[in-house]
Order: C-alpha cells, then sequence, then structure tokens
C-alpha cells in the first residue's frame, strides 16, 4: 500500500496535470486563432474601449453639418451648385486650413442655371462651382465600388498617391489594400479642379460595427487615400508616405516623420472620441449666414457633411449606435493628427501566450498545492486582474492585448482541476465508504461470531433474521410513511445489522440461556436485561473509540435496544408506545417474533407457518405496528420459502 504522502504527491501531480493541459491548449489556440475567435476578439475590443478613458478631439477637427435648420434656411437637398460655392467661399474667408467635401457631385446641378447675364455660352453652375474649387484646400469624396468590374467604365478624375512599399524578407501574395473595381466619383469637371481627392469607404465588420477604417485602396493598379488621411496630408504638407508590411496582419504606414499603426489591409482601429456628436458640429446654414466666428473654424481641418433626415448615413460603433458617417471621416483626422492609436503590435500574440502561460501554470500549482476554494478566489483575481490591465493598456498605451484567451485559460484549468480534484475525492469517498462497509461487516461478523461461541442456536437465529429484515423492509419502503426513512442505503444498513439484536444475550449466564424449559420470573426478568446488555456493549466500543453520533451505530443501538418494545407500550426495557418506537425495532420486532415461532424451540412446539402468520396478525396494533403488520402480510409468502430453507439448514433455535 502506498504511504499517504506518496497518494497526496500523487493526487496534487494529477490535479497540477489537469490545470496545465488545458493551459497549453489554449496557448495553441492563441497562435493559430480559429475563425470564430476574430468575433470574440472584437466583442472584447468593444468592452475595453467601452470602459477605457476617452480622449477629448484635438480641436483641430470641425463639422460643418448640413442639417434640418440648414435645410430650412436654404431649400431642399441637393442644393444648388452656387450655393455649394458661396459656402466653400465662406469657409475659406473664415480661415479653414482643409475643407473635406463628405458628398460627392456625381451628376449636373438639377437646377441648370446659367450665371447672371443669362448670355448664351455663359458658364454652367458646375463650371462655375469648378472655378470655387480652384483656389485650392479642397478635398472631393467619392466611394469604391468592389462589385464585378463594369464593361462601361465610368471616366472617374481620381487623385492617386505616391506610396512606397517596403515589403519584408518573406514576401507574402496576399496585397497590403483592398483591390477596388470601380469608383462613384464627382463630375470630372469638378474632380480637375479641386486637384484633391479622397475615398469615402469605411465598411462595418460582420457584426455590423464600425471598429476601423481602410486609409488606402488600390484602383487599377495605382494606390489611393482615404478622403480624412488625404485632408490631414494636404493640411501638413506630407511629402512621402510610406507602407512598410509587417506580415499578412500588420503594416505601419509613415506620413513623412509620423508613423501609423494599420493592420495587413491599411485599416486603421479607430480611437472613438466619444458618442455622437462629440466634435463640434456648425450648422451649414448659419455658415451661409455669416453667424459663426472665426474663431470656430480658423486653421482646422472642415467635414462638409449632411445629417438631415433622409439624407444622412449612420452607421453603428462601439460606443454609439446611430453614429454619423461625416464623424467617422473626423474620427480618422483627429486619430492622425493626435497621434495616439489603438494597435495590435505583432508582438501581442507572444504577450497574450505569455500571459495564458503564467496565468495558467500559476494557477494551477496553486491549486494542486492549497485546494480548489483558494483556486476559485485566484481565478477571480486573476481574471479580474488581466481585464484591468487590458484596460489600462488601451487607456495609456492605446496596445489592445486581448484577455480573453487568458481568462478562457484559467477557467479552463480551473473547471480541469474542479473535475480532477472531485473524481479523485469521489474516489476516496467511494474508497472509504466500502472500507467503512467492509469494517461494519466485520464487526457485525465478529460479533455473530461471538454469539454463535456462546450459544449456536442463537446466533443461527440472527443470521435468519438478516434475510427476513431485507424483504420486509423492501415491502414497507413503498409505504407513503416509510418511503422517506427506508432509503435503499438503510435498507441495505439495516439488513446487515439485524443479526445483532440478540447480542446482549452473550452476558446471560447459561441456566438461563439453555433452560430447556419454562423461565421463573427471576430468570426471565435477567433474559429481559439483554437489550440494555447488547446496547451497552455497543456504547463501550464508540467510548473507546472516540466515535459519536455514527449513523451505523446509531441504528444498531436502536435495533439492539428497542425490538424487543411493544406497540402498545407493554414491552420492554422502555416501555415505548406506538411511533415512539424506532422505525429498525419497530420492524424487527415482527421478524424476531416469525422466526421464534416457526423454528423449532427448546422448551415448546414450533408453529406452522400460516400460524405463524395468523399469530403476528393478532399482535397487529398491539404487539406491532399496524403498517409493519401489513408490509409483512404482503410478503409472508415470500418470507415461508425463506424460512423453509433456512430453518432446514439451520436446525432449532430458542428465543426469549
Amino acid at each position: 500500500m502506498a504511504s499517504p504522502a506518496r497518494s497526496g504527491a500523487k493526487r496534487r501531480w494529477l490535479v497540477f496535470l489537469c490545470g496545465i493541459v488545458p493551459v497549453a491548449f489554449t496557448a495553441v489556440l492563441a497562435i493559430y486563432r480559429p475563425g470564430g475567435f476574430g468575433r470574440v476578439d472584437d466583442a472584447v475590443y468593444d468592452i475595453l474601449l467601452r470602459s477605457a478613458d476617452t480622449r477629448p478631439p484635438a480641436g483641430q477637427v470641425v463639422i460643418v453639418d448640413v442639417d434640418e435648420s440648414s435645410l430650412t434656411r436654404v431649400g431642399q437637398w441637393p442644393w444648388p451648385r452656387d450655393v455649394m460655392g458661396r459656402l466653400i467661399e465662406q469657409l475659406r474667408d473664415l480661415g479653414a486650413a482643409t475643407i473635406a467635401l463628405d458628398i460627392i457631385f456625381a451628376e449636373t446641378d438639377r437646377f441648370g442655371r446659367a450665371d447672371a447675364s443669362g448670355t448664351k455660352g455663359a458658364a454652367t453652375p458646375d463650371e462655375i462651382f469648378a472655378r470655387t474649387l480652384k483656389d485650392g484646400r479642397v478635398i472631393l469624396g467619392y466611394g469604391l465600388t468592389f462589385d464585378a468590374p463594369s464593361r462601361a467604365r465610368s471616366e472617374c478624375v481620381l487623385h492617386p498617391v505616391g506610396l512606397a512599399l517596403i515589403h519584408p524578407r518573406e514576401e507574402t501574395n496576399e496585397p497590403p489594400f483592398f483591390q477596388a473595381t470601380g469608383a462613384v466619383c464627382s463630375l470630372p469637371v469638378l474632380a480637375r479642379a479641386a486637384g484633391a481627392s479622397g475615398f469615402l469607404n469605411a465598411a462595418p465588420d460582420s457584426d455590423g460595427i464600425l471598429r476601423r477604417a481602410p486609409l488606402l485602396a488600390e484602383l487599377d493598379g495605382r494606390v489611393y487615400a482615404g478622403l480624412a488621411l488625404s485632408a490631414v496630408a494636404a493640411t501638413r504638407g506630407a511629402r512621402e508616405l510610406a507602407l512598410r508590411i509587417s506580415n499578412v496582419n500588420a503594416a505601419t504606414l509613415t506620413i513623412d516623420d509620423r508613423s501609423v499603426p494599420v493592420d495587413g489591409k491599411s485599416n486603421l482601429l479607430l480611437r472613438y472620441r466619444g458618442e455622437k456628436k462629440t466634435f463640434p458640429y456648425l450648422s451649414a446654414g448659419e455658415i451661409l449666414a455669416g453667424e459663426v466666428p472665426a474663431e470656430a473654424v480658423r486653421g482646422k481641418i472642415v467635414f462638409v457633411g449632411t445629417t438631415a433626415l433622409g439624407t444622412r448615413e449612420v452607421v453603428a460603433t462601439p460606443l454609439d449606435t446611430l453614429f454619423a458617417g461625416v464623424e467617422v471621416q473626423a474620427t480618422v483626422a483627429d486619430n492622425l493628427l493626435q497621434q495616439d492609436f489603438i494597435e495590435r503590435s505583432p508582438a501581442s500574440t507572444i504577450l497574450e501566450i505569455l500571459v495564458v502561460l503564467g496565468a495558467g501554470f500559476g494557477l494551477a500549482a496553486l491549486v494542486a498545492t492549497t485546494g480548489i476554494v483558494s483556486g476559485i478566489i485566484a481565478t477571480v483575481l486573476a481574471v479580474a486582474g488581466v481585464w484591468w490591465g487590458a484596460v489600462w493598456l488601451i487607456s495609456t498605451t492605446g496596445l489592445f492585448l486581448s484577455p480573453f484567451m487568458p481568462t478562457l485559460a484559467v477557467l479552463c484549468a480551473l473547471a480541469g482541476m474542479t473535475l480532477a480534484s472531485f473524481t479523485i475525492e469521489h474516489g476516496r469517498a467511494e474508497t472509504a465508504g466500502r472500507e467503512r462497509t467492509d469494517a461494519q461487516r466485520l464487526m457485525v461478523q465478529t460479533l455473530l461470531s461471538l454469539t454463535e461461541a456462546r450459544d449456536a442456536e442463537t446466533g443461527r437465529h440472527s443470521r435468519r433474521t438478516q434475510q427476513y429484515a431485507r424483504l420486509l423492509a423492501e415491502q414497507l419502503a413503498k409505504h407513503p410513511d416509510f418511503k422517506d426513512y427506508l432509503t435503499p442505503e438503510r435498507i441495505d444498513l439495516l439488513s446487515s445489522l439485524a443479526p445483532l439484536h440478540d447480542i446482549g444475550k452473550v452476558a446471560i449466564p447459561d441456566h438461563i440461556l439453555n433452560k430447556p424449559g419454562p423461565l421463573t420470573q427471576d430468570e426471565l426478568a435477567e433474559m429481559r436485561k439483554h437489550p440494555a446488555l447488547g446496547r451497552d456493549v455497543i456504547l463501550k466500543a464508540e467510548q473507546q473509540v472516540g466515535i459519536r453520533d455514527d449513523a451505523t451505530l446509531a441504528m444498531a443501538k436502536d435495533i439492539v435496544y428497542t425490538h424487543h418494545e411493544r406497540w402498545d407500550g407493554t414491552g420492554y426495557p422502555q416501555g415505548l408506545r406506538g411511533t415512539d418506537i424506532p422505525v429498525p425495532g419497530r420492524l424487527i420486532a415482527i421478524v424476531d417474533v416469525y422466526d421464534a415461532t416457526v423454528s423449532r424451540t427448546l422448551y415448546r412446539a414450533t408453529m406452522s407457518h400460516d400460524d405463524a402468520v395468523k399469530f403476528i396478525v393478532s399482535g397487529k396494533g398491539t404487539h406491532f405496528d399496524p403498517a409493519v403488520v401489513e408490509a409483512f402480510v404482503s410478503v409472508e409468502r415470500v418470507l415461508g420459502v425463506v424460512a423453509q430453507e433456512e430453518i432446514v439448514a439451520s436446525g432449532p433455535q430458542t428465543n426469549r
């Protein structure tokens, strides 16, 4: 047999192993990242972004909004080109650094008005608007399409950027931009006049949440910039753009001396400044009316867009479900200006794996040495610490380190170790139960052997009552008043302990115990001491071993001490009445009398089985519990068969 120390070490090692296996598996998942985990990371990103401190805009970006009040002042949308020209001129006069139009002028002016002279050959409204654009500082917006390319290509005038691509040593076939198939753009006359443009595309993820926006895209082999990037580059006079590709998932866009972390498709993770209307909004109608002070616009990038009902485009973000599209462009520009990007660095996966292994192995070691309770406390603290750390990182450094994998690792480790501990403890409990059962059987057999050594007939009688007790108890368990008490476990216990009911007879003198005829009053009084003597044997054993409140010994004492009590209170040794008599005592009382009446005794002839049944039935409500008698009657035929077999094998018996 293994020593307790060795067994304990083995159990701890098994629990530790059941903890590190799921940790190692989680580390592998962190490396290969199954497809479904991307959505989980997106959800975790949203939680962290909502929990992190938001930073206010830098005050360098403002939105001019074609809102409901503007439509009330000026008229329905789209406005005539001359009105748009006046709006741009007014913004220039107010000192706007750059004017980025989140509007596409894809069709000629629907009002079709010439200049005020009305002379034949006069300039069209679009041509007049183009002259306004030529004065500079205006970025036109357009939309890229990604459907199957059309045979009839539109004549878009777009403005590609000069971009240096720096590839890693290991070439990848994956392009670092989204590849468009076409564009929806403003009229060529307007695009040529403006001289600068940027695409407006910013598609949400598969769950409908906009978390990132592309800064660059490719069309017909040429690279184009988004509206916000074009506006910032124009404002800062940027000359050099370079994209350094780290791997298929990460790259860095360099704008002169500024570095912008992007993903493998040149998307920028957006650091939203808050819910909608976080940026200053100026009404386009108030601009046209000259009601806005120059300080609100001077030196700033101005995005012109529409939020009036029926004209606006809204998207869902991690912070808001109704976020205006023009404010997305403003957010991108503000991120580029403030340089406080959120990024998932190429080393993020390595960091996550290190956290997974550190937290997981530490938890496994703790649980293996101190137990599950401390493991649960440590898990709660570890999960809280990992999430707090992730929020702190994204708030202070902009590094997005997902706490999902470390959380999954410690939870799986705890679950595995809890299951292992439960299984081990369950096995130990079963082993202890078997050992206890074996010990009980040994105790019963030892006491029975002692009884048989003292008086063989008493020993054989005790053994026969074991089978009778089981049959009667199983039948009695069907009664509503007894089904809760007579569980299968208690029936087994009662059956195994039934033979002990006459253990006290070992203390009765031989001349009384073996007397062939009736006993005198004094001898009968001495014989009736055997329930108390038997109980005293068990009590003394309890005291010597130091056992308290043991269910097995409690039932043994009930059987030994109360099997001669009577339902009407005339029994001995206590004179208990009715339900005051313990159930084991009531049940053994019948099987004891039944075996005594059908067995050959030393001082009277045996009864037949039928007569014994009648005798017991006659004692219903006086000697015996009526419910137990009814159960006895239900199984008396089976008892008769068992009795016949046992009595033939056992020989004569005496019972007092």
